[in-house]
């Protein structure tokens, strides 16, 4: 394989990921710096009332300006999580409000930063908030399962660097200079995600193959590979796909911010943003921003240890959820059946279904806010891992609708898991915020029947929007789409690297599951900005259909398609359906669809 170039340009040419086994790393003990009552655990007592409120546990750091050695610190967690991509570990590192000199946080895996102020101008750092691909050989295109939130940065240099792949939101951040998007050196990077964020200054893509960016507001964008879109970016570039490959929205229809946890004076609460209609730019730029604020005391805080039936009475309780960062196995569904209830995950809180249960499920009431969470598969097939209504929901949430933010799916990779469908969408409304579904290829526990997973994400419910949809590797098709009047506003997407041959994926007469699928049903639908990428590394004679395939009517519409063969292994035949032309030869230049029918 060709190493990544090394040139102090941008490359000229996109690349295709490589894959390695992550390397473990050494234990850590950190100091918990943070003024949270404590509360006695009630696990195993069915009877006793759960407590609201308490303490975080060990791994979230919680700084002030005042705190000593917050480099030290934070170089120590980074230490141990820069190349631990499948470890156990997760941290949260949580600062106050204030102003913080000479700072430079870099951020490995299952790591999250975050400021708590209301607004990101009320924590600030003379520094950066770093992500970089040292531990790769200068490739970025693993740098997953990490974020940022809430933060004013005055970047050292005039630019922060933010080189990250899928599952590595950068949210409601305030850079007072550049946004870098590339690592050191320009090698190799994946795509990734902004939302209610303003960079004073450019944003340089450089090698990143795909981007979304939402409600926010930048300097300016420097360049486009395959795929770059925008929905209500105020200094978004013009419409221009496919040359080059802008897709520019200029509100987004629906959208409601990510909740965070806060500071009020010594109270901790969390802020749940108010839904936005034909938003554009940033939820936080002009005064107070809209939405509820709830003390911590309202919340069951949850800890390493708490089983699915504390939780489940937790909710039943009347108690929201937060996750202190930590992996949760479950013997039972997590079930949420009441409106508006938040349940929100720190540091990438990791949930596994041991038992093959579906590890949530959400009922068809109005509100919910699942946010910060991945659920990994267990070794027993699930049916499902996320489920957000009961089959046959008909509820109407429009004026109130669930969200799922930064809400991930993993099956495979840190050990053999198998669900048949990754994410079920059944409620109407329902807003899909950034989400990575992944069928692990790379990791342990992975091969083609070893960690099967037929389908990543499935939408029965209406009116069902998705912005930022990255799915990746399942079996069969990774989008299939049953609703009516569904949006999807960026898609990203693989098709699976390991099918065995030819035979493998077919699909009655068509060859390859396609990687968005909508049903023939479906009378109205509308999407922007999506592409599949093909790399059958183990037989490259298969030939993919198509990357889409949807019904021909007139409510049909699709705007700025494309298929990519990474490097000739494998090939797409068409598009969308039989239009579009064939990708062909070993180049990565895409085939595309400007608009469809």
């Amino acid at each position: 394989m060709q190493a990544p170039p090394t040139s102090s340009a941008p490359p000229t040419a996109p690349r295709r990921r490589r894959r390695s086994k992550a390397v473990g790393v050494a234990a850590l003990a950190v100091s918990l710096l943070m003024a949270f009552p404590t509360a006695q655990s009630a696990f195993g007592d069915e009877t006793a009332e759960l407590p609201g409120g308490g303490d975080l546990g060990p791994n979230v750091l919680v700084f002030d300006p005042s705190t000593p050695d917050i480099q030290g610190k934070v170089d120590e967690v980074f230490k141990k999580q820069e190349s631990n991509q499948f470890g156990t570990d997760r941290y949260a590192l949580m600062f106050k409000p204030g102003t913080y000199d000479n700072i430079n946080a870099q951020i490995g895996f299952y790591t999250s930063i975050a400021g708590l102020g209301l607004n990101p101008d009320d924590t600030t750092f003379n520094g950066d908030v770093t992500v970089d691909a040292g531990w790769f050989d200068g490739n970025a295109t693993q740098n997953f399962w990490r974020s940022a939130e809430n933060l004013a940065l005055n970047p050292v240099s005039g630019t922060n660097r933010w080189a990250v792949s899928q599952a590595a939101p950068f949210r409601r951040m305030h850079v007072k200079g550049g946004l870098n998007l590339a690592p050191d050196g320009y090698g190799w990077a994946s795509g990734g995600y902004i939302a209610d964020s303003k960079i004073d200054g450019e944003v340089g893509p450089y090698s990143q193959q795909q981007w979304y960016t939402r409600d926010s507001s930048i300097g300016g964008w420097g360049n486009g590979v395959w795929n770059m879109t925008f929905s209500g970016v105020e200094g978004a570039p013009a419409q221009s796909f496919p040359e080059p490959p802008y897709t520019t929205l200029d509100n987004t229809p629906v959208s409601r911010e990510k909740p965070f946890l806060y500071l009020d004076g010594d109270d901790y609460k969390v802020f749940v943003p108010a839904k936005r209609t034909n938003a554009r730019g940033t939820s936080w730029g002009n005064g107070t921003p809209q939405g509820e604020s709830i003390p911590l005391d309202q919340f069951y805080v949850v800890k390493p240890g708490a089983t699915a039936e504390t939780i489940n009475a937790a909710v039943d309780q009347g108690l929201h959820l937060l996750f202190t960062p930590g992996v949760y196995h479950v013997d039972q569904t997590i079930d949420i059946d009441r409106a508006d209830t938040v349940a929100l995950g720190l540091g990438l809180a990791t949930i596994i279904p041991d038992n093959g249960v579906t590890a949530i499920k959400v009922g068809d009431v109005d509100g919910v806010k699942l946010a910060g969470l991945l659920i990994d598969a267990g070794t027993t097939n699930s049916e499902s891992l996320i489920e957000v209504g009961p089959e046959g929901s008909s509820a109407n949430h429009a004026d109130n609708p669930t969200s799922l933010q930064d809400v991930f799916v993993r099956v495979g990779g840190a050990g053999a898991g198998k669900a048949t469908t990754g994410m079920v969408i059944n409620s109407n409304d329902t807003i899909i915020d950034h989400t990575w579904l992944w069928r692990a290829d790379h990791g342990d526990g992975v091969g083609w029947e070893t960690n099967r997973s037929d389908y990543g994400l499935t939408v029965n419910g209406d009116n069902v929007l998705a912005t930022g949809l990255f799915v990746e590797h399942f079996n069969k098709y990774d989008v299939q789409w049953n609703g009516e009047n569904g949006k999807t506003i960026f898609f990203q997407n693989e098709k699976a690297y390991d099918a065995p041959n030819q035979d493998a994926i077919q699909n009655g007469d068509i060859k390859g599951y396609a990687a968005y699928k909508v049903a023939d049903s479906v009378t109205t639908h509308e999407g922007w900005g999506m592409g599949s990428y093909c790399y059958f590394n183990v037989d490259p004679t298969i030939r993919q259909q198509h990357g889409f395939q949807a019904p021909v009517k007139p409510g049909v519409k699709f705007h700025d398609l494309l298929v990519v063969s990474l490097g000739g292994q494998g090939q797409y035949d068409h598009v969308i359906n039989n239009t579009g032309s064939p990708t062909s030869g070993t180049d990565t230049i895409p085939s595309q669809v400007v608009s469809f029918p």
